[in-house]
């Protein structure tokens, strides 16, 4: 009895020795906090009623854990799919009490992703946020200097970067197959008009803020919705989705859809931050951002690359260029971009999809260059949850997306003074004027900080 005793105990300390030497390997073998890739990640969600939901979705092989949003009624689709994830209104509640979640999907209104997207990586979290990366230029900067830091695994919202078309034109650029490109045009034809979201209606369609005060809905925290942002009344105008056409709140067509249609434009440059921003525009307010504008970066030379001119055209196209056929769609339906090389043209829609030389003939006996950058056979969002488990750095990571980020918003702080601002990009200053200043890092309500 006694030795069976021993042996017993023997056996409880040696499996407990092996449950402690394999939770060590755990961290070992992928780094601090990295499951190794045959384990799955536990995954929360922050803003899950919108665009959350379907990054979501594109995760349903790994453990979808926990959910957060502002408005349980907006969520209640995502709350019902994932019965098993815990529910949480406050993503800091959420982070205090979830401690073994390793990654998180921001998916919340611009203003808040700064704050969230932070938040999160301090805790030691992944962090998947959706685009722009960041409503200011500060804390574009800020986001990726703290993913630097503390290692994790990031990723911005840009699913065309994941795609082969955005490849195609990094190698065929690259390879020199139009030449030497000094000039790009880059445009998204919709517009926020009647101040609304091109694709929604919105409950008020004035230049201004509505002066109504309905009642807050039960289901939603108005005050965390409002988060970092100068409080506000409660208004439909706001929220859900029509908030892009605020400049508290949205980050304008220069955030929506800039970040998608340049994203090609600053990987293939290798373009960093421009030396001045000027715009034009028609529609802007105080509160609103402009119903259409031209906005015109020009980029210093970059090794043995030359200087660049980018000019973003906002509800409008940009000019068709002669070569181009007749009756050949320019871009897709919503925007594209068109490089101007030494040596011809290359054009592409919104997300760096369908890339063609100009004119199409130059297609028929085309020898594409040999492929040089590695193919995503996933979504988006599994490229970060792969790389993640890896320990590596996913492709649109806040090193690349926070530059890609601040010259997105760079503009709409042109837009702001309507006119051109020089930028001192190492002191994040709008040398040109006081002005332009204020723009470049939006204040923060009392108890909101980065």
């Amino acid at each position: 009895m006694t030795q069976m005793r021993t042996t017993r105990r023997r056996f409880l300390e040696q499996a407990a020795g092996a449950t402690a030497v394999s939770v060590v390997a755990r961290h070992v073998i992928a780094g601090s906090n990295q499951p190794p890739p045959s384990e799955k990640l536990n995954v929360a969600g922050i803003g899950v009623g919108g665009m959350g939901a379907g990054d979501l979705r594109q995760l349903e092989s790994q453990n979808i854990v926990a959910l957060c949003d502002v408005d349980h009624a907006y969520a209640a689709g995502t709350f019902k799919r994932y019965p098993r994830a815990k529910t949480y209104t406050d993503y800091r509640r959420m982070l205090d009490q979830e401690k073994g979640i390793d990654s998180v999907v921001v998916a919340t209104p611009d203003h808040t992703h700064a704050v969230i997207s932070m938040a999160c990586m301090r805790a030691g979290k992944h962090v998947y946020c959706q685009k722009p990366l960041t409503h200011d230029v500060r804390e574009a900067r800020r986001l990726a200097e703290v993913a630097r830091e503390t290692g994790v695994t990031t990723q911005m919202g840009i699913q065309g970067h994941s795609k082969d078309g955005c490849r195609l034109i990094v190698e065929w650029i690259r390879a020199g197959v139009i030449g030497e490109i000094r000039e790009v045009d880059a445009w998204c034809s919709l517009s926020y008009y009647p101040w609304g979201h091109a694709s929604w209606s919105s409950s008020w369609e004035g230049p201004v803020r509505p002066k109504e005060t309905p009642p807050v809905p039960d289901t939603l925290d108005w005050d965390l919705w409002i988060g970092p942002a100068v409080m506000r009344p409660y208004h439909a105008a706001y929220h859900p989705r029509v908030w892009r056409c605020w400049l508290d709140f949205g980050s304008g067509m220069m955030g929506d859809r800039g970040a998608h249609t340049l994203d090609p434009v600053f990987w293939a440059l290798n373009l960093g931050a421009p030396t001045s921003v000027e715009a034009t525009s028609c529609g802007q307010t105080k509160e609103k951002h402009a119903l259409a504008a031209v906005v015109t970066y020009r980029f210093p030379a970059r090794g043995a690359l030359p200087p660049v001119r980018l000019t973003w055209y906002e509800g409008v196209r940009a000019p068709r260029p002669p070569a181009l056929e007749d009756g050949r769609v320019m871009g897709d339906r919503e925007g594209g971009v068109i490089f101007h090389g030494s040596k011809g043209q290359l054009m592409c829609g919104t997300y760096g999809n369908g890339p063609r030389l100009i004119p199409e003939a130059r297609m028929k006996d085309f020898n594409p260059p040999a492929a040089t950058l590695p193919r995503i056979r996933t979504s988006h969002e599994m490229e970060w949850a792969e790389a993640s488990k890896a320990g590596r750095p996913a492709g649109a990571h806040f090193g690349y997306a926070g530059p890609l980020t601040e010259v997105c918003v760079l503009g709409n702080v042109a837009k702001r003074v309507d006119g051109r601002i020089e930028w001192d990009a190492a002191n994040l200053k709008a040398t040109g004027g006081p002005k332009a200043d204020r723009y470049v890092r939006t204040p923060y309500r009392d108890g909101w900080s980065l």
